[in-house]
């Protein structure tokens, strides 16, 4: 499914194509915003996204060989709620 799935299913409910598209913007909009500030972001029945910095990592350069210091770095992750795990298995 793609964003351009999304907005279909939604200009279903909303009154046109162009209003879907504006709100699935918004959706995401948001959700963005709210990583950025450190929030977490909970869809009940769905799952919850939240941003987690990652430790400094020892690495190496496949080609030289050479070891290096990979910076941490902000991830974000999900993890679904039982309800979705469920309908899921069904």
């Amino acid at each position: 499914m793609t964003k351009n799935d999304i907005v279909a299913a939604l200009s279903k409910v909303l009154s046109s194509k162009k209003e879907a598209h504006k709100a699935v913007n918004k959706v995401f909009e948001e959700i963005t915003n709210s990583l950025k500030n450190g929030g977490k972001v909970v869809i009940t029945g769905f799952g919850s996204f939240n941003v987690f910095e990652t430790k400094i990592k020892k690495g190496r350069n496949p080609k030289t060989g050479e070891k290096l210091f990979i910076a941490p770095m902000k991830r974000v992750r999900f993890r679904q709620s039982k309800n979705f795990l469920t309908d899921i298995k069904r």
